[in-house]
């Protein structure tokens, strides 16, 4: 058998595969298994998108190779008009936004178009595993920026080494946060496009859960910052914004040449979207909402965040996201605490270490619990952690 590609070795053992194993066996094994794993919105894509999407496949002309520049123009001109409702950013839909299959294809193909061997990629950690395998993939250096609870989970710029950042072509930021549940305000995005100016470095800001929000928040967009679209790149994505994981469809919007560029590697990898799906989605972006799914996490949240905190936890409760950002007993590290749950509990959340080496002492509880009608699985949770003695308390 021929030898596989070297660069498919910088890629680290995949350990939400290890978890799904796991998963797996304890359900092979009849436990009732409370999941807590997996981003995966549990409610359905809400029904007028739906029908939008049947209309739009009934239509023969969509059943073709999408032969547009950027993608379809229907889907272009509605996120570019949704942008705009929601964060006052003017952008030209032909030049300033792309359509994704998904905003994680997007985000792995950015690396790949700006990175060569030798470059650094500024990466947060704990953070999505997207920005750091394929940033190795590309053959570029790692420097991660540690999210620490001390600093609000949010990357320390000043501690980055003029060195370092000067052989940096990207900085990486997620906010709100996956996997800590953090938000950040616009005065941290102000900071970030005045470094990413000053050493001439593309700043991606992966915004999939910015309408993902409860309480009143109103999450910022890196592009609001006045001379941002001179340096940074956002990326949206319908899969949390309308329960739409599996439909695959999402965008980046941005600085022009950032966007010609991950559109020249696209061009060469991908013929876009089923456009049925990109007109279901410039439906959603002007007309949809989500807000009865997005109340029921909320609810999920509260149940979870006060649950935990009577079991001697101080979590504050998130004001976005599906996450749950859980301490784990001193006694634990996140991956044995992880096992200790599933064994114990018959709960399942993913270890922090498998998000970085400062997820360490973390395990990601997510709100998004198939068969949970009213947040009845989430004190279902707590309360068999409680009867495991997995709490702080013990």
């Amino acid at each position: 058998m021929v030898s596989r590609s070297s660069r498919l070795d910088a890629i680290p053992p995949y350990l939400f595969g290890e978890i799904a194993r796991l998963k797996a066996e304890a359900i092979q094994a009849g436990k009732d298994l409370i999941d807590l794993g997996i981003g995966d919105p549990d409610q359905p894509t809400p029904a007028d998108i739906v029908e939008a999407l049947a209309r739009a496949a009934r239509d023969p002309e969509t059943h073709r190779y999408d032969e547009s520049p950027a993608g379809d123009p229907a889907f272009l001109e509605a996120v570019t008009r949704r942008l705009a409702r929601q964060f006052g950013v003017t952008l030209d839909p032909a030049s300033q936004v792309l359509e994704l299959i998904g905003s994680k294809e997007g985000l792995a193909h950015l690396a790949w178009a700006f990175l060569d061997a030798g470059d650094v990629s500024l990466v947060p950690d704990p953070a999505y595993t997207v920005y750091r395998v394929n940033s190795l993939m590309a053959g570029a250096e790692v420097f991660a920026m540690p999210l620490l609870a001390e600093n609000a989970f949010l990357p320390d710029l000043s501690a980055i080494p003029g060195e370092v950042a000067r052989r940096a072509k990207l900085l990486w930021v997620n906010y709100p946060n996956n996997p800590t549940g953090a938000t950040a305000e616009r005065a941290f995005f102000e900071d970030a496009v005045r470094f990413c100016r000053d050493y001439d470095i593309l700043l991606v800001n992966d915004a999939a859960y910015a309408e993902v929000t409860f309480d009143g928040y109103e999450c910022p967009s890196a592009l609001q910052v006045p001379g941002a679209l001179d340096v940074a790149i956002e990326f949206h994505s319908f899969s949390k914004m309308f329960n739409m994981t599996g439909w695959r469809i999402g965008m980046a919007a941005g600085n022009a040449d950032a966007i010609a560029a991950l559109n020249k590697l696209k061009s060469n990898v991908d013929s876009k979207q089923f456009r049925a799906v990109a007109q279901a989605a410039a439906y959603a972006a002007d007309h949809a909402s989500n807000a009865e799914a997005l109340e029921l996490i909320r609810k999920r949240r509260d149940i979870l965040v006060d649950g935990l905190n009577s079991l001697g936890w101080q979590i504050p409760r998130p004001r976005a996201t599906f996450y749950v950002w859980v301490p784990v007993p001193s006694a634990f590290t996140s991956m044995t605490y992880a096992a200790a749950l599933l064994e114990r509990a018959g709960v399942l959340a993913i270890p922090g270490i498998g998000y970085g080496q400062y997820g360490d002492g973390y395990v990601r509880m997510s709100l998004t619990v198939s068969g949970d009608t009213s947040g009845e699985r989430l004190a279902e949770a707590v309360r068999r952690i409680a009867d495991a003695r997995l709490g702080p308390r013990g």
